[in-house]
């Protein structure tokens, strides 16, 4: 709670800067380190990016989170969550995936990361580890999801490679 309000992580420490919303915490790094952008100067192509991130930040990613979840388990009963998360993790990947079938290339906006992969990234890992979603119905997703398992910036920032992760031993 002394470093995110809300209780939940991610949670950046930078000097005295204390930020706890992945959200903020892209657009800060954004503004610190201007020589690799994740936003490109093109309008459009921004405000993309910037949609697909507050899609994952507010349609997808909230609706599912381990809170909620339990709390729906807890109310309604075992296994009950699980059609809900499906639900919402799937009309926001159709969105996405429709945004995104004209100007993916490597990645979702072309051939550099932008601020659009680093929210995909981990939300497909999660649909796909915790929920075992089918990609099938979101090809380009499914595409890029592969791609993002074999970049290094997004293979060390699996969950089992942070330093307090859960050991597995």
């Amino acid at each position: 709670m002394k470093l995110n309000p809300m209780k939940f992580v991610p949670a950046l420490v930078d000097g005295d800067a204390v930020i706890g919303d992945s959200y903020a915490i892209a657009l800060y790094l954004e503004d610190k380190y201007p020589q690799r952008p994740l936003l490109p100067q093109d309008l459009k192509k921004k405000a993309l990016n910037i949609q697909i991130a507050s899609i994952v930040c507010s349609g997808i990613q909230p609706l599912h989170n381990l809170t909620l979840v339990r709390f729906i388990e807890q109310k309604v009963g075992t296994g009950e969550s699980i059609p809900w998360v499906k639900q919402q993790i799937d009309r926001g990947f159709t969105a996405v995936e429709n945004m995104i079938k004209g100007c993916a290339g490597k990645f979702a906006m072309g051939d550099e990361v932008q601020l659009a992969d680093v929210f995909l990234a981990p939300q497909i890992f999660a649909a796909v580890t915790r929920y075992q979603i089918d990609m099938s119905n979101y090809p380009t997703l499914a595409r890029l999801y592969d791609q993002y398992m074999t970049h290094p910036a997004f293979e060390a920032a699996l969950p089992d490679r942070q330093p307090d992760a859960p050991s597995s031993a």
